[in-house]
């Protein structure tokens, strides 16, 4: 029975039962619709129910993972004190324990981790066809992570460095140097907010030159995955 259970809420193989799909479906519909309360500044009765209907589903799923730990952990009476401590099921306790227990509005946030969840329901949805691509998007990224990792250093270092530039620069535009930061990292990413601009010659000239070298860095990652990427095709196509 325990068995049936896991297979249906933890589809293993490739072929996952009508039953499965529709514990998905359900899940992920209610995770879902648990969001509708936290986007809309509203009291009304529908958004009261609509929580409380999907935290009962949140609540069973929960119920349902727990009794089932032994056979997912494999380790005996010793899963269902270990399952508690997995990160996923923390995650679903923090995602139900705010609307059960009346804490100030700001912990509602907490709700936010139902999120996260949505990737767990993902992984056992009928969507198989995209396995492999996404599989193979995530080998380009672990083959790339050097690169990708000096491109990020040399990103937070120019960051660093162009902010203690301007701050000095026009050291009354900005009111600390944390503000200088902000600027500098929206000037990488070409954004422009244009709540903190330059007010000097010097200052905007410096603003044009680190938005040209910016947008170069910016440009590095999509160039490392996109040859890191076609690399991998033509190696598929030529063990084929």
């Amino acid at each position: 029975m325990l068995q049936k259970l896991y297979e249906i809420i933890e589809p293993s193989g490739n072929e996952s039962s009508k039953l499965s799909s529709v514990y998905d479906i359900v899940m992920l519909v209610s995770i879902i619709a648990s969001m509708i309360p936290l986007a809309l500044k509203s009291d009304a009765a529908v958004l009261t129910v609509i929580d409380k209907i999907t935290v009962a589903v949140f609540i069973i799923d929960y119920i349902l993972r727990f009794i089932t730990a032994k056979i997912k952990l494999n380790k005996g009476v010793k899963s269902y004190f270990l399952y508690p401590l997995q990160p996923m099921a923390i995650i679903d306790l923090l995602s139900i324990l705010p609307s059960l227990i009346p804490i100030n509005t700001g912990f509602k946030v907490l709700r936010l981790f139902r999120i996260v969840r949505t990737f767990k329901v993902f992984r056992s949805f009928k969507i198989f066809r995209y396995s492999k691509n996404i599989a193979r998007l995530a080998n380009v990224l672990k083959k790339q992570s050097k690169s990708l990792l000096a491109v990020f250093s040399m990103a937070v270092f120019y960051v660093l460095f162009t902010a203690l530039v301007m701050f000095n620069i026009e050291p009354d535009t900005f009111n600390n140097f944390f503000d200088a930061i902000y600027w500098a990292a929206i000037s990488l990413t070409s954004v422009g907010y244009g709540d903190i601009t330059p007010a000097s010659e010097a200052g905007r000239l410096f603003t044009v030159l680190s938005a040209f070298v910016g947008v170069a860095i910016i440009a590095l990652p999509s160039g490392i995955i996109t040859a890191g990427y076609l690399d991998v095709l033509n190696k598929e196509k030529d063990n084929q």
